[in-house]
């Protein structure tokens, strides 16, 4: 930075690096679900066992929360399967894919309306969440710190 001209040229170019890592497989879990709500106790089943299974028993209330909002808004807004994906890395990552796609845009809900609850929620339990655009639709994400005693593979 100290390098560049003061005056910026016209037709400047911005180079964005990045280290990239992968995972290991045992820190990613991930399960294609059926767009029906019946799925989505399944979906907060799922992640509860993962996260029993990684150790991370203090997530599991919150995260079975965040599951449940975005597998309902997967499910309500996208018109084929979703996708829910659980990562473990620095953070807990919970990602649900859909096939729409527009993007969520939270709203703070009014007493009495059922719209724009569920993103509220997921902005309330995470530490941070935002979406994507992918080639079929959409992701969702949201994540959580990992407990202090609970080492990150």
């Amino acid at each position: 930075m100290e390098t560049l001209p003061t005056q910026a040229a016209a037709d400047d170019v911005t180079l964005l690096l990045a280290r990239t890592r992968a995972l290991q497989p045992a820190q990613v879990a991930s399960w294609d679900l059926p767009n029906e709500l019946v799925t989505v106790p399944t979906a907060r089943h799922l992640a509860a066992r993962q996260l029993r299974e990684w150790g991370l028993e203090p997530l599991v209330t919150p995260v079975e929360s965040i599951v449940s909002e975005l597998v309902t808004n997967a499910i309500r807004h996208g018109d084929g399967p979703s996708r829910l994906r659980l990562i473990q890395h620095r953070a807990l990552t919970c990602e649900v894919s859909d096939t729409s796609t527009g993007q969520p845009r939270p709203r703070h809900p009014r007493t009495l309306d059922e719209h724009g609850r569920g993103l509220y929620l997921v902005a309330r339990l995470s530490r941070r969440w935002g979406s994507r655009s992918a080639a079929d639709g959409k992701v969702v994400w949201a994540e959580q710190d990992l407990p202090s005693t609970a080492g990150a593979l």
